[in-house]
Protein backbone atom coordinates (compact mmCIF):
# COMPACT_ATOMS: atom_id res chain seq x y z
CA UNK A 1 0.00 0.00 0.00
CA UNK A 2 1.24 3.50 -0.94
CA UNK A 3 -0.07 6.71 1.33
CA UNK A 4 -1.70 9.18 -1.38
CA UNK A 5 -2.05 12.66 0.20
CA UNK A 6 -5.24 13.68 -2.21
CA UNK A 7 -8.50 13.30 -0.73
CA UNK A 8 -10.24 10.70 -2.35
CA UNK A 9 -13.20 12.08 -4.34
CA UNK A 10 -16.64 11.74 -2.75
CA UNK A 11 -20.00 9.37 -3.51
CA UNK A 12 -21.83 11.27 -5.81
CA UNK A 13 -24.18 13.77 -4.86
CA UNK A 14 -22.59 13.54 -1.28
CA UNK A 15 -21.65 17.11 0.01
CA UNK A 16 -19.55 17.22 3.12
CA UNK A 17 -21.17 18.82 5.58
CA UNK A 18 -19.26 21.75 7.17
CA UNK A 19 -19.09 22.30 10.94
CA UNK A 20 -21.57 24.25 11.24
CA UNK A 21 -24.46 21.57 9.99
CA UNK A 22 -27.46 21.41 12.62
CA UNK A 23 -26.87 17.99 14.29
CA UNK A 24 -28.87 15.14 13.34
CA UNK A 25 -31.06 13.43 15.90
CA UNK A 26 -30.43 10.93 18.20
CA UNK A 27 -31.60 7.52 17.06
CA UNK A 28 -32.16 8.25 13.52
CA UNK A 29 -32.50 5.52 11.11
CA UNK A 30 -30.87 6.26 8.37
CA UNK A 31 -30.33 4.49 4.17
CA UNK A 32 -26.54 4.09 3.64
CA UNK A 33 -24.62 2.89 0.45
CA UNK A 34 -23.73 -0.83 -0.16
CA UNK A 35 -19.93 0.33 0.71
CA UNK A 36 -17.46 2.55 2.10
CA UNK A 37 -14.53 1.73 -0.52
CA UNK A 38 -14.32 4.75 -2.26
CA UNK A 39 -13.45 6.29 1.08
CA UNK A 40 -10.11 4.76 1.18
CA UNK A 41 -7.22 6.36 1.69
CA UNK A 42 -5.25 3.41 0.09
CA UNK A 43 -6.10 0.33 -1.21
CA UNK A 44 -6.47 -2.83 0.58
CA UNK A 45 -3.44 -5.42 0.37
CA UNK A 46 -4.10 -7.76 -2.28
CA UNK A 47 -2.65 -11.35 -3.26
CA UNK A 48 1.15 -10.34 -3.37
CA UNK A 49 1.16 -9.07 -0.22
CA UNK A 50 -0.92 -11.47 1.76
CA UNK A 51 2.02 -14.12 0.20
CA UNK A 52 4.56 -11.75 1.52
CA UNK A 53 3.19 -11.46 5.04
CA UNK A 54 2.75 -15.53 5.03
CA UNK A 55 5.94 -15.95 4.07
CA UNK A 56 7.52 -13.84 6.51
CA UNK A 57 5.67 -14.85 9.27
CA UNK A 58 6.23 -11.64 11.24
CA UNK A 59 3.41 -10.42 12.88
CA UNK A 60 4.14 -10.77 16.89
CA UNK A 61 7.07 -10.01 18.81
CA UNK A 62 9.57 -12.78 19.19
CA UNK A 63 11.12 -13.69 22.35
CA UNK A 64 13.81 -10.77 22.83
CA UNK A 65 10.78 -8.10 22.06
CA UNK A 66 8.29 -9.95 24.56
CA UNK A 67 10.94 -9.89 27.58
CA UNK A 68 9.39 -6.52 28.49
CA UNK A 69 5.96 -7.04 29.34
CA UNK A 70 6.34 -7.33 32.93
CA UNK A 71 7.61 -3.51 32.38
CA UNK A 72 4.02 -2.46 30.59
CA UNK A 73 3.11 0.75 32.32
CA UNK A 74 0.08 -0.20 34.41
CA UNK A 75 -1.05 1.49 37.63
CA UNK A 76 -5.04 1.51 38.13
CA UNK A 77 -6.33 4.12 40.53
CA UNK A 78 -9.80 5.48 41.15
CA UNK A 79 -11.85 7.88 38.95
CA UNK A 80 -11.40 11.25 39.70
CA UNK A 81 -14.46 13.56 41.03
CA UNK A 82 -15.91 15.27 37.99
CA UNK A 83 -18.89 17.45 37.72
CA UNK A 84 -20.28 19.45 34.52
CA UNK A 85 -17.35 21.57 34.55
CA UNK A 86 -14.89 19.53 35.03
CA UNK A 87 -13.21 17.02 32.01
CA UNK A 88 -10.95 14.01 32.60
CA UNK A 89 -9.68 10.98 30.56
CA UNK A 90 -9.27 7.54 32.63
CA UNK A 91 -6.90 4.84 29.79
CA UNK A 92 -8.85 1.67 30.45
CA UNK A 93 -6.26 -0.11 28.12
CA UNK A 94 -5.87 -0.21 24.46
CA UNK A 95 -8.68 2.11 22.52
CA UNK A 96 -10.83 2.05 25.51
CA UNK A 97 -11.00 5.64 27.40
CA UNK A 98 -13.34 6.96 29.96
CA UNK A 99 -14.24 10.51 28.88
CA UNK A 100 -16.03 12.06 31.64
CA UNK A 101 -17.19 15.27 29.81
CA UNK A 102 -19.91 17.99 30.54
CA UNK A 103 -21.02 15.97 33.42
CA UNK A 104 -21.65 12.75 30.81
CA UNK A 105 -19.18 9.34 31.34
CA UNK A 106 -18.30 8.37 28.01
CA UNK A 107 -16.90 4.90 26.66
CA UNK A 108 -14.56 4.94 23.72
CA UNK A 109 -14.36 1.65 21.94
CA UNK A 110 -15.26 -0.33 25.08
CA UNK A 111 -13.32 -3.74 24.99
CA UNK A 112 -13.04 -5.14 28.23
CA UNK A 113 -13.06 -8.92 27.09
CA UNK A 114 -9.84 -10.87 28.04
CA UNK A 115 -9.28 -11.91 24.72
CA UNK A 116 -11.02 -10.89 20.82
CA UNK A 117 -11.34 -13.14 17.98
CA UNK A 118 -7.23 -13.61 16.13
CA UNK A 119 -5.81 -12.55 18.90
CA UNK A 120 -3.72 -13.67 22.06
CA UNK A 121 -5.37 -12.43 25.64
CA UNK A 122 -4.44 -9.44 26.65
CA UNK A 123 -0.98 -9.00 28.26
CA UNK A 124 -2.07 -6.73 30.70
CA UNK A 125 -5.87 -6.38 32.55
CA UNK A 126 -8.32 -3.94 31.90
CA UNK A 127 -7.37 -0.46 33.85
CA UNK A 128 -10.69 -0.08 35.66
CA UNK A 129 -13.16 -2.92 36.42
CA UNK A 130 -16.54 -2.61 35.16
CA UNK A 131 -18.01 -2.92 38.55
CA UNK A 132 -16.59 0.72 39.53
CA UNK A 133 -17.33 2.57 36.12
CA UNK A 134 -19.98 5.13 36.98
CA UNK A 135 -23.27 5.58 35.13
CA UNK A 136 -22.33 4.67 31.20
CA UNK A 137 -24.43 8.03 28.92
CA UNK A 138 -22.80 6.75 26.00
CA UNK A 139 -20.68 4.84 23.90
CA UNK A 140 -18.42 6.00 20.65
CA UNK A 141 -16.86 3.48 18.20
CA UNK A 142 -14.63 3.92 15.63
CA UNK A 143 -14.87 1.02 13.41
CA UNK A 144 -15.87 -1.86 13.51
CA UNK A 145 -12.37 -4.05 13.86
CA UNK A 146 -13.10 -6.98 16.79
CA UNK A 147 -10.01 -4.73 18.67
CA UNK A 148 -12.63 -1.64 18.86
CA UNK A 149 -16.33 -2.91 18.54
CA UNK A 150 -16.50 -6.02 20.90
CA UNK A 151 -19.85 -7.83 21.16
CA UNK A 152 -19.54 -9.01 24.97
CA UNK A 153 -18.17 -5.62 26.30
CA UNK A 154 -21.29 -3.99 24.89
CA UNK A 155 -23.52 -6.66 26.26
CA UNK A 156 -23.07 -5.48 29.74
CA UNK A 157 -24.26 -1.75 29.09
CA UNK A 158 -28.28 -0.96 29.40
CA UNK A 159 -30.01 -1.61 25.93
CA UNK A 160 -31.15 1.87 26.09
CA UNK A 161 -27.81 3.26 26.24
CA UNK A 162 -27.11 5.63 23.66
CA UNK A 163 -24.34 4.49 21.01
CA UNK A 164 -22.84 6.63 18.68
CA UNK A 165 -21.37 4.73 15.55
CA UNK A 166 -19.95 5.03 12.47
CA UNK A 167 -22.21 5.43 9.29
CA UNK A 168 -23.66 1.75 8.09
CA UNK A 169 -22.98 0.01 11.88
CA UNK A 170 -26.49 0.83 13.09
CA UNK A 171 -27.84 -2.53 11.86
CA UNK A 172 -25.32 -4.50 14.07
CA UNK A 173 -26.11 -2.46 16.98
CA UNK A 174 -29.69 -2.23 16.91
CA UNK A 175 -29.83 -6.31 15.93
CA UNK A 176 -28.67 -6.59 19.58
CA UNK A 177 -31.67 -4.69 20.98
CA UNK A 178 -30.23 -1.29 21.56
CA UNK A 179 -32.51 1.18 20.82
CA UNK A 180 -30.62 4.58 20.79
CA UNK A 181 -28.15 4.20 17.89
CA UNK A 182 -27.16 7.14 16.55
CA UNK A 183 -25.32 6.17 13.06
CA UNK A 184 -23.16 9.94 11.66
CA UNK A 185 -20.87 10.46 8.06
CA UNK A 186 -17.44 12.04 8.27
CA UNK A 187 -18.40 15.47 9.34
CA UNK A 188 -21.78 14.61 10.73
CA UNK A 189 -22.71 15.74 14.64
CA UNK A 190 -25.21 14.75 17.15
CA UNK A 191 -25.50 15.63 20.62
CA UNK A 192 -26.79 14.52 23.93
CA UNK A 193 -26.82 16.32 27.61
CA UNK A 194 -24.61 19.60 26.14
CA UNK A 195 -21.91 17.34 24.45
CA UNK A 196 -21.72 17.23 20.93
CA UNK A 197 -20.44 14.26 19.18
CA UNK A 198 -18.24 14.77 16.47
CA UNK A 199 -17.61 12.00 13.57
CA UNK A 200 -14.53 12.50 11.53
CA UNK A 201 -12.54 10.58 9.17
CA UNK A 202 -9.29 8.35 9.56
CA UNK A 203 -6.96 6.59 7.39
CA UNK A 204 -8.29 3.52 7.87
CA UNK A 205 -11.35 0.18 6.99
CA UNK A 206 -13.49 -1.91 7.80
CA UNK A 207 -14.10 -5.54 8.45
CA UNK A 208 -15.67 -8.46 10.35
CA UNK A 209 -17.03 -11.16 8.46
CA UNK A 210 -15.81 -12.41 5.16
CA UNK A 211 -18.43 -10.67 3.02
CA UNK A 212 -18.40 -6.95 4.35
CA UNK A 213 -15.53 -5.24 3.85
CA UNK A 214 -15.89 -1.54 4.39
CA UNK A 215 -19.83 -1.87 4.52
CA UNK A 216 -19.48 0.92 7.10
CA UNK A 217 -17.45 3.58 7.79
CA UNK A 218 -14.26 4.54 9.86
CA UNK A 219 -13.47 7.33 11.71
CA UNK A 220 -12.74 9.20 14.97
CA UNK A 221 -14.33 11.53 17.67
CA UNK A 222 -14.45 14.62 18.78
CA UNK A 223 -16.25 15.41 22.02
CA UNK A 224 -16.70 18.81 22.69
CA UNK A 225 -18.79 20.46 25.48
CA UNK A 226 -21.33 23.13 24.00
CA UNK A 227 -20.73 25.89 26.42
CA UNK A 228 -18.09 28.63 27.11
CA UNK A 229 -14.76 27.64 27.32
CA UNK A 230 -15.37 24.14 27.27
CA UNK A 231 -13.07 21.40 26.93
CA UNK A 232 -12.96 19.31 23.51
CA UNK A 233 -11.32 16.06 22.82
CA UNK A 234 -10.37 14.10 19.88
CA UNK A 235 -10.41 10.40 19.93
CA UNK A 236 -8.55 9.25 16.89
CA UNK A 237 -9.94 5.63 17.20
CA UNK A 238 -7.66 3.54 14.60
CA UNK A 239 -5.67 4.80 12.00
CA UNK A 240 -2.55 5.42 9.68
CA UNK A 241 -0.98 8.70 9.28
CA UNK A 242 -1.94 11.35 6.38
CA UNK A 243 -3.86 14.25 5.48
CA UNK A 244 -6.90 14.28 7.51
CA UNK A 245 -5.23 15.07 10.69
CA UNK A 246 -4.84 18.51 9.02
CA UNK A 247 -8.82 18.96 8.31
CA UNK A 248 -9.47 17.99 11.41
CA UNK A 249 -7.18 20.48 13.15
CA UNK A 250 -8.65 23.40 10.55
CA UNK A 251 -12.12 22.13 11.43
CA UNK A 252 -12.06 21.86 15.06
CA UNK A 253 -9.19 24.34 15.82
CA UNK A 254 -8.51 24.94 19.79
CA UNK A 255 -8.32 21.11 20.42
CA UNK A 256 -7.27 20.11 24.45
CA UNK A 257 -6.05 16.75 24.45
CA UNK A 258 -5.75 14.70 21.07
CA UNK A 259 -5.87 10.95 22.21
CA UNK A 260 -3.68 9.22 19.35
CA UNK A 261 -2.85 5.45 18.32
CA UNK A 262 1.15 4.23 18.48
CA UNK A 263 1.33 0.93 18.31
CA UNK A 264 0.94 -2.33 16.27
CA UNK A 265 2.88 -0.93 13.12
CA UNK A 266 4.89 -3.75 12.52
CA UNK A 267 6.04 -5.11 9.87
CA UNK A 268 5.95 -1.04 8.39
CA UNK A 269 5.72 -2.23 4.87
CA UNK A 270 2.20 -3.98 5.48
CA UNK A 271 0.93 -1.29 8.76
CA UNK A 272 2.00 1.88 7.50
CA UNK A 273 -1.14 2.76 5.48
CA UNK A 274 -3.57 2.12 8.64
CA UNK A 275 -1.67 2.22 11.94
CA UNK A 276 0.46 5.76 13.05
CA UNK A 277 3.93 4.49 14.30
CA UNK A 278 5.35 6.97 17.24
CA UNK A 279 6.87 9.13 14.90
CA UNK A 280 3.15 9.67 12.96
CA UNK A 281 1.20 10.36 15.85
CA UNK A 282 3.57 13.05 16.98
CA UNK A 283 3.23 14.48 13.57
CA UNK A 284 -0.70 13.88 13.55
CA UNK A 285 -0.25 15.70 17.06
CA UNK A 286 1.61 18.80 15.33
CA UNK A 287 -1.01 18.72 12.43
CA UNK A 288 -4.49 18.85 14.71
CA UNK A 289 -2.69 21.94 16.64
CA UNK A 290 -4.32 20.16 19.84
CA UNK A 291 -2.53 21.15 23.33
CA UNK A 292 -1.77 17.72 24.62
CA UNK A 293 -1.58 14.40 23.38
CA UNK A 294 -2.21 11.14 25.12
CA UNK A 295 -1.34 8.36 23.57
CA UNK A 296 -2.92 4.82 23.47
CA UNK A 297 -3.31 1.74 21.40
CA UNK A 298 -0.62 -0.27 22.84
CA UNK A 299 0.66 -2.12 25.77
CA UNK A 300 -2.79 -4.47 25.59
CA UNK A 301 -3.30 -6.74 22.73
CA UNK A 302 -0.23 -8.23 20.30
CA UNK A 303 -1.67 -7.11 16.85
CA UNK A 304 2.00 -7.05 14.97
CA UNK A 305 5.99 -7.25 15.88
CA UNK A 306 7.29 -4.50 17.20
CA UNK A 307 8.67 -4.81 20.57
CA UNK A 308 6.10 -4.33 23.54
CA UNK A 309 7.79 -1.65 24.85
CA UNK A 310 8.91 0.62 21.73
CA UNK A 311 5.97 2.13 21.36
CA UNK A 312 6.15 4.52 24.51
CA UNK A 313 10.37 4.25 24.28
CA UNK A 314 10.40 5.89 20.90
CA UNK A 315 7.18 8.23 21.40
CA UNK A 316 9.23 9.71 23.91
CA UNK A 317 12.29 10.11 21.98
CA UNK A 318 10.71 11.56 19.03
CA UNK A 319 8.79 13.93 21.48
CA UNK A 320 11.77 15.49 23.09
CA UNK A 321 13.25 15.80 19.76
CA UNK A 322 10.16 17.88 18.19
CA UNK A 323 11.02 20.02 21.18
CA UNK A 324 7.43 19.84 22.50
CA UNK A 325 7.20 20.62 26.15
CA UNK A 326 7.39 17.17 28.65
CA UNK A 327 3.90 18.28 30.61
CA UNK A 328 1.81 18.12 27.21
CA UNK A 329 2.49 14.54 26.63
CA UNK A 330 0.09 12.49 28.85
CA UNK A 331 1.85 8.93 28.44
CA UNK A 332 -0.84 7.59 31.26
CA UNK A 333 0.07 3.79 32.50
CA UNK A 334 -2.93 1.72 31.88
CA UNK A 335 -5.84 2.60 35.11
CA UNK A 336 -4.44 6.42 35.46
CA UNK A 337 -6.38 9.46 35.06
CA UNK A 338 -6.05 13.22 33.91
CA UNK A 339 -7.82 16.02 34.60
CA UNK A 340 -8.28 18.26 32.04
CA UNK A 341 -6.63 21.72 32.62
CA UNK A 342 -4.40 20.36 34.85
Amino acid sequence: MTEQTQRPPARTGTAVPDRATAPRPLGEVRVWPSTFADRLTTPLPGIRGMTRLAREGAMRPNAEGLRGVHRLPFAPGPLPVTDRTTTAVTWAGHASWIVRIGGLTVLTDPVWSRRILGTPARITPVGVRWEELPHVDAVVISHNHYDHLDAPTLRRLPRDTPLFVPAGLGLWCRRRRFTCVTELDWWESAELGGVRFDFVPSHHWSKRTLTDTCRSLWGGWVLGEQRDGGQRIYFAGDTGYGHWFKEIGRRHPGLDLAMLPIGAYEPRWWLRDVHTDPEDAVRAYEDLGARAMAPMHWATFLLSAEPVLEPLTRLRTEWQRAGHPRERLWDLPIGASRVCGH
